[in-house]
């Protein structure tokens, strides 16, 4: 079994940054991970993906705004957000693949307002 916990979501104004953290409670070296989130009303949705080799993807809304990496030394994923927008207001999860098994997060809420 393993844990993901998320941290550092809040309150930003547009423009703004935020660097949102998953740590693991087991080893992430050879891990796929994502981030995803989930606004009012809406599926949730991917927003970026990292590969057991370090390739990255990312939704289409965030690219050159977010970087997802790891630090597997850590056990930890990251997702590095800026030039927030309000549309990128939601609830922002870890996800990651163990076996055939999916892991996720409780989430942390990411409001982008003035």
């Amino acid at each position: 079994q393993v844990q993901l916990v998320e941290s550092g979501g809040g309150l930003v104004q547009p423009g703004g940054s935020l660097r949102l953290s998953c740590a693991a409670s087991g080893s992430i070296f050879g891990i796929n991970m994502g981030w995803y989130r989930q606004a009012p009303g809406k599926e949730r949705e991917v927003v970026a993906v990292i590969t057991s080799g370090g390739s990255t993807r990312y939704t289409d809304s965030v690219k050159a705004r977010f970087t997802i990496s790891k630090d597997d030394g850590k056990n930890t994923l990251y997702l590095q957000m800026n030039s927030l927008k309000p549309e990128d207001t939601a609830v922002y999860y870890c996800q990651g693949l163990w076996g055939l098994n999916y892991y996720w997060g409780q989430g942390t809420q990411v409001t982008v307002s003035s």
